[in-house]
């Protein structure tokens, strides 16, 4: 399993009235991380791609982050089949305890015609 990991601050605007990280950042956390995965293992390729939409997130918070923290966002992608790909983030704070896991199932889409397109097994190989 092809694991992907980056670092990130938690900043003052990403507080909320409760006095820790609000619950829309998250989701920004965890497409931010899928992306710069998605680069990561693309960077190499020359081969026109489809891009990637998000079909549903399913989020489960398991503690609080608060300002000033680090947090490691961790990803990988579980499974693929046909045009569909479940991709996991979880994100941890420095003592590496889970503060939240999200399960996001994606679908690819052919850049031409922005319509669902079977996952080609270049890409497959990739999540590996």
């Amino acid at each position: 399993m092809n694991r992907f990991k980056i670092k990130t601050q938690v900043l003052p605007e990403h507080i909320d009235n409760l006095g820790h990280v609000n619950n829309v950042q998250y989701l920004n956390w965890v497409q931010t991380v899928a992306y710069e995965h998605w680069e990561e293992l693309t960077r190499m390729i020359t081969e026109p791609l489809g891009f990637w939409v998000v079909r549903s997130h399913n989020i489960t918070f398991k503690n609080e982050a608060f300002e000033g923290e680090t947090l490691s966002l961790e990803t990988y992608v579980k499974k693929s089949r046909g045009v569909l790909s479940e991709r996991i983030v979880e994100i941890y704070n420095a003592k590496q305890t889970l503060l939240a896991k999200c399960n996001t199932q994606w679908c690819y889409l052919d850049a031409n015609n922005q319509k669902p397109r079977l996952i080609p097994n270049s890409i497959l190989e990739l999540f590996k």
